[in-house]
């Protein structure tokens, strides 16, 4: 679904040029990669529609100042501007939330409503978001620098129907009755964990919110929910229209800020790169061994095969790295082609990068907006002057657009070798790495020897090949002349240190359920 809804996104167009970097090996014509413009730019952004309401934490139902008074700037990735600024959690403000969320677990009427009671608030919460998408819409390019069309037309509509799914779940979580081998009734029971810590990134703020909350709450538990520093304005909306659906107090706490992570005491749902995934596992064990689900980062391959048609390989591969400014977790970095389509794929891909479209995200047709901060910004630039230090071949890009925002080119490298680091390292940005490859034998462990493994991609029209490289990818999820298709029912999460547990799907809710074993003697049972 969300990959037919963006093919309409993936058709746009700039032409001009600009110098690249002088280092390393670069190509084109005297070393000039023509095809972008620094006068795009953003000197006259687009102004927002609307006013940005809600900027306090969500303890208990209630919108409220940080417990020391502090606020942070959140910032427009269009021009470094700030935004609003926002109430700064600190342990106090968690300390507030958890004893908030307890309350309402323990004694409060969330987990003591029917199930199909439950549903109908989250019903009512996806109607509101149906409702609010402009809103929502614009708050989210507005913090986070994604295009518009992309956040209204695609992300939004997902968001939805991410609740609607578990609302329809709700309802249907139940236990089982077991066969014993002697005289005893047994059955099981599911019940909500508790209270629910989750931490969501800044590349998708809304839809991780959704992914999180959603199945929680449809599973009776309550929720602490700290949102990333960078982009704190959607969730908070997102929870105040929760509340009007219905929502108890209580039940979901939203704090923002950059909390410290040992502070967190109870079950975390946490999703974000792997180093910090290794900080929660640890803060998890010296605590009081509260389970972790981490779906955390990934250095996904995505592979043309020798029948491929290149036209299509090429477009898909570029959506697959470059959609949502490279900012995926699963992300389609590592391109390896076949050699015999190799040459070609370089040079078709290298005309698509120069015809992405660039600009503000609030202007129609934009394919690419800013990436999210100054540190994103100078991490990618690194990797992009490693690429070419280290021999690799800059056919495209390479340089920052425009002189206000954090704006990059659509970047490719050519002739990219397995040790180096943009080969290695999850960059998060708009840098594709072209890799070759002779035949299968080479290719799978080549694809496999990664601390990585959280998603594949597979193009080719040769059913004997899809399989053989579906089994073979150690990752969680493999597509197969797609990319990035998020149904809710698909089950999401990675291999290795892309993390532990799934997101999405009926396989989420184990996340937020314990089983309890119920065992009953039975006196003369005419059957057993």
């Amino acid at each position: 679904m969300a990959a037919r809804r963006i093919s309409s996104l993936l058709s746009r167009s700039l032409a001009s040029s600009s110098s690249l970097l002088t280092k390393g090996r670069i190509s084109g014509v005297g070393g000039v990669v023509s095809g972008y413009s620094t006068s795009f730019a953003v000197d006259r952004p687009i102004t927002p529609s609307i006013k940005v309401k809600c900027t306090q934490l969500l303890i208990n139902g209630n919108f409220v100042d940080s417990a020391s008074g502090k606020t942070f700037p959140t910032y427009d990735p269009r021009t470094g501007d700030v935004i609003a600024h926002v109430s700064e959690g600190d342990a106090e403000d968690i300390d507030r939330a958890v004893s908030a969320a307890r309350t309402a677990f323990d004694e409060g009427p969330w987990p003591r409503m029917t199930a199909y009671e439950r549903s109908e608030v989250l019903f009512r919460f996806a109607d509101l978001l149906d409702k609010h998408i402009e809103e929502l819409a614009t708050l989210e390019t507005w913090d986070n620098g994604k295009p518009y069309e992309q956040s209204a037309k695609i992300e939004l509509p997902m968001i939805s129907r991410i609740i609607r799914y578990y609302a329809g779940w709700a309802d249907k979580v139940h236990g089982l009755t077991v066969p014993a081998d002697g005289p005893h009734h047994v059955q099981t029971i599911n019940e909500p964990i508790g209270v629910a810590g989750q931490i969501i990134p800044w590349n998708f703020p809304l839809l991780m919110f959704a992914w999180k909350v959603g199945p929680a709450l449809a599973c009776g538990c309550t929720v602490v929910l700290k949102s990333a520093e960078q982009t704190p304005l959607s969730a908070l909306l997102a929870a105040k229209l929760l509340h009007e659906a219905g929502l108890p107090p209580g039940v979901l706490n939203v704090v923002s800020g950059s909390v410290e992570l040992p502070v967190l005491l109870f079950p975390v749902i946490w999703q974000w790169i792997s180093e910090t995934g290794k900080i929660v596992l640890t803060a998890a064990a010296k605590s009081n061994l509260k389970p972790v689900t981490l779906e955390l980062g990934g250095k996904s391959p995505f592979i043309v095969c020798k029948d491929a048609d290149v036209d299509k390989a090429v477009e898909l591969a570029h959506f697959a790295l470059f959609f949502n400014q490279g900012q995926c977790c699963c992300a389609g970095s590592k391109t390896y082609v076949h050699e015999s389509v190799y040459n070609e794929f370089i040079e078709k891909a290298k005309a698509r990068a120069l015809k992405r479209s660039v600009g503000d995200p609030f202007k129609a047709g934009t394919e690419q907006g800013p990436q999210i901060d100054s540190t994103q910004f100078k991490k990618i630039m690194g990797y992009i002057r490693s690429g070419v230090e280290s021999g690799a071949t800059l056919v495209a890009g390479g340089e920052r657009l425009g002189n206000k925002g954090y704006y990059i080119q659509p970047t490719v490298f050519a002739n990219v070798k397995e040790d180096m680091l943009i080969a290695q390292d999850e960059i998060f940005g708009p840098v594709q790495s072209i890799l070759k490859f002779k035949d299968m034998d080479e290719l799978i462990p080549r694809a496999n020897q990664t601390r990585y493994g959280l998603a594949a991609g597979v193009f080719t029209n040769d059913l004997d090949t899809a399989n053989t490289l579906t089994r073979a990818l150690r990752v969680g999820t493999v597509w197969i002349n797609c990319y990035d298709v998020f149904d809710a029912s698909i089950p999401f999460g990675g291999y290795k240190m892309s993390g532990q547990g799934r997101e999405k799907g009926v396989h989420c809710l184990s996340n937020y359920l314990q089983v309890k074993a119920v065992v009953t003697k039975l006196k003369d049972p005419a059957w057993m």
